[in-house]
């Protein structure tokens, strides 16, 4: 299972879902460096220090931020889906798709209706 590091603005009870299904999800805000305006650089750099790939919302930063530092522990970018458990198990399924996380950007999208 994936060791993952959660974006403030990530939905907890995703990380909740998640962690049911075995991944060790840490939160910006267990770590108490939420509300400190940590730059997505900033926020990158902890996930990477942890060793967890990155989990969050913030697509367009990330996938740039991806493109620009390769060198990451994984980032998982997701589109926001007001179904928690459907969100988990999109994430759940891709990162059980994918061979090696660090230095791979993930994109978890909320399926067209």
């Amino acid at each position: 299972m994936a060791r993952l590091y959660s974006n403030e603005n990530f939905p907890l009870p995703v990380v909740e879902d998640l962690r049911l299904r075995g991944h060790d999800v840490l939160t910006i805000q267990e770590t108490g460096d939420a509300g400190r305006k940590v730059p997505d650089e900033g926020i990158l750099t902890l996930a990477k220090e942890a060793g967890r790939a990155l989990l969050t919302l913030n697509r367009r930063h990330f996938i740039r931020l991806h493109r620009d530092h390769p060198d990451h522990a994984g980032i998982v970018v997701c589109s926001v889906d007001p179904d928690p458990a459907a969100m988990a198990g999109r994430i759940h399924a891709a990162l059980g798709a994918c061979e090696r996380l660090p230095g791979q950007l993930l994109r978890v999208n909320r399926p067209s209706p």
